[in-house]
């Protein structure tokens, strides 16, 4: 099996992304991604050194040719990343506008009563001191 430059290139960059998603901090929800990616990266580095498996791939679908395989491939990843990131997105808006509202609650000052004393007389009403002898 001859190894072609560009062959190299690739297995060296989904390698070195592969390592640098894998490099997060621990959380037990990451683990299902961690194995997708580490599937993914498995995978391109074999279809990197075996070109022809997409074009099995494609034949085993019913596409004609593996380049066109690839393509749809990465219509259907770039779909699911948008739908994703869409739906995410739109989480963090509501949990972020729910956060403002109770730090906005949080923050107010209450409202003071306004107390009558006896030596104060009660407030009156403009309207109503204007046209005393009006019923409501």
């Amino acid at each position: 099996m001859k190894i072609v430059l560009i062959q190299l290139v690739l297995i060296v960059v989904v390698l070195l992304a592969a390592v640098r998603l894998l490099r997060g901090r621990g959380a037990r929800a990451q683990a299902v991604r961690r194995l997708g990616l580490l599937l993914f990266a498995a995978f391109a580095v074999w279809s990197i050194l075996f070109p022809t498996v997409w074009t099995r791939i494609a034949k085993l679908v019913g596409v004609g040719r593996g380049t066109d395989m690839v393509l749809y491939a990465l219509v259907v990843a770039f779909l699911s990343f948008t739908l994703t990131t869409y739906v995410r997105f739109r989480d963090f808006e509501a949990r972020y506008t729910k956060i403002a509202r109770r730090l906005a609650l949080d923050e107010a000052n209450p409202p003071q009563p306004k107390l009558v004393t006896p030596e104060q007389p009660a407030p009156v009403d403009p309207e109503q001191q204007a046209k005393p002898y009006l019923d409501s």
